[in-house]
């Protein structure tokens, strides 16, 4: 058990060092494009949407892109109102992730970490940063496979099968869970991808694993919130922001989810493809229905958070 435990630990560690050596690679290679980006693609809602969900997808991180966001609007480079759209776009983004989970590439995963070794010791800094993409996706998905083996040991053993139950059979001890080791770790993406592992190992039913990826929604507005301290007005409406949004939009969501459950059930077999299709589901509902009233939703933060002039 303690062995099992300390890989378990191991493996999860190993998982966020690729997760971060991934992003890292990525935002190396294209750290001043995403910041134009960012800047002069979000002059609406809707092209703030759609800029969030590429360059979210293409980092990796919702995370890195909220902090980005709230560095911009901190600096006066876009105004909060335009921030709205970026964070629903990053909502979005921050799926491609966890479907790219659900792939079959155990294949790759020497190549990959060969080659990201050979490239990561070249001089170049963009041929370094490629090496560290190759790195970290060889690194995730080895993870991966790791947790979703070890997942059926751990939770079969008595100490912890109590907690699982207890897990399974409260929603709100679930989305707890799911928040609170989000707010640790600071990423959503590692806290999903891990409940995707026990629930392809049978060890959490799928109504358990939706709640756990509704409170890692909660829990990375942590993020978003430390960048914001110290960095104005503007910085922390964002982030206010971010924090209104994932939790009304979680809050919503909670009676409907057995409903979501069938629904993911009628799309896929697996477990785990079933939670990342719950996410998408869940992240473009929220935007789809906040979007239209992208305008009065900043206006309702401003009227709350921002000072009012003496």
């Amino acid at each position: 058990m303690i062995l099992h435990g300390i890989a378990f630990i191991f493996f999860i560690l190993c998982f966020l060092l690729g997760m971060t050596w991934l992003r890292t690679g990525l935002f190396n290679i294209a750290n001043q494009k995403i910041k134009k980006w960012l800047h002069y693609l979000t002059s609406t809602p809707a092209k703030g949407v759609l800029t969030g969900t590429i360059v979210t997808a293409f980092i990796h991180s919702s995370s890195a892109v909220m902090v980005l966001t709230v560095g911009l609007a901190s600096s006066g480079l876009i105004p909060f109102r335009q921030t709205i759209g970026i964070m629903l776009g990053a909502n979005i983004g921050t799926t491609f992730t966890l479907e790219m989970f659900t792939l079959d590439m155990n294949y790759l995963i020497v190549p990959s970490m060969v080659i990201g070794c050979i490239l990561y010791f070249f001089r170049s800094p963009s041929i370094r940063s490629a090496g560290m993409i190759f790195i970290g996706f060889g690194l995730i998905f080895t993870s991966i496979r790791a947790i979703q083996w070890l997942a059926t040991p751990l939770t079969t053993h008595e100490s912890l099968r109590t907690y699982i139950i207890e897990v399974n059979e409260h929603v709100v001890l679930a989305l707890l869970v799911g928040c609170v080791l989000t707010a640790i770790i600071q990423s959503s993406t590692v806290v999903t991808g891990v409940t995707m592992g026990f629930l392809a190992a049978g060890s959490i039913d799928l109504h358990a694993g939706i709640a756990i990826m509704l409170g890692a929604n909660v829990g990375t507005c942590i993020t978003a919130f430390i960048a914001s301290i110290g960095g104005g007005i503007q910085a922390k409406l964002t982030a206010y922001a971010h924090i209104w949004l994932n939790v009304i939009g979680v809050a919503l969501f909670i009676p409907f989810i057995p409903l979501l459950g069938s629904v993911v059930r009628s799309l896929a077999g697996s477990p785990d493809l079933q939670l990342a299709h719950a996410s998408v589901i869940f992240n473009i509902l929220c935007s789809i229905l906040v979007l239209p009233f992208a305008n009065q939703f900043a206006r309702f933060i401003e009227r709350i958070h921002q000072p009012k002039k003496s």
